[in-house]
């Protein structure tokens, strides 16, 4: 069993190594503007999955995982040199939605707060159903009576 920290740092490792081979080695016109956000390495350090995000429309995306694709050798044979493992790791590039998940949850946040506002708007102008404050209270002199009847039973006790 591999030691947990130990996979984390080959991990950072990884990422900070195709993040540098991406932007130094690979002259695919086909690259978009990426950035390596991530990446998890298996504990037995033989698959590495590399994270990516790509500014720009569905056609930038396609041509950058193409790119990717196609120097993925490069880039394995640069991490494995660096790591020093006795086997390079295999690299997977996922591209990462973050940003669509990111705008989603902005437009669910957006909808609540609409939604907040509007009942905020009808509530505004809205009034009890019955008494303002349903709980009885009692008044100064009720709480004088009960204390004369308390003394009356401790009387009348023998």
């Amino acid at each position: 069993m591999t030691d947990p920290a130990k996979v984390r740092r080959h991990a950072e490792r990884v990422r900070e190594l195709v993040a540098s081979v991406v932007r130094t080695q690979i002259k695919d016109p086909r690259l978009g503007m990426i950035t390596i956000t991530d990446a998890r390495i298996t504990a037995d350090l033989r698959d590495a999955t590399v994270f990516y995000t790509v500014l720009g429309d569905a056609a930038a995306q396609a041509g950058t995982a193409a790119a990717l694709d196609s120097a993925k050798g490069l880039v394995r044979s640069t991490v494995g040199k660096a790591l020093g493992l006795r086997h390079s790791p295999t690299l997977t590039f996922i591209h990462d939605d973050v940003q669509e998940h990111a705008k989603h949850i902005d437009d669910l946040l957006a909808a609540a707060r609409t939604a907040d506002a509007e009942v905020q708007r009808r509530a505004a102008g809205a009034e009890y159903a019955g008494e303002s404050n349903p709980y009885k209270e009692e008044s100064d002199e009720e709480e004088g009576d009960e204390a004369d009847d308390a003394a009356d039973d401790s009387r009348d006790r023998p």
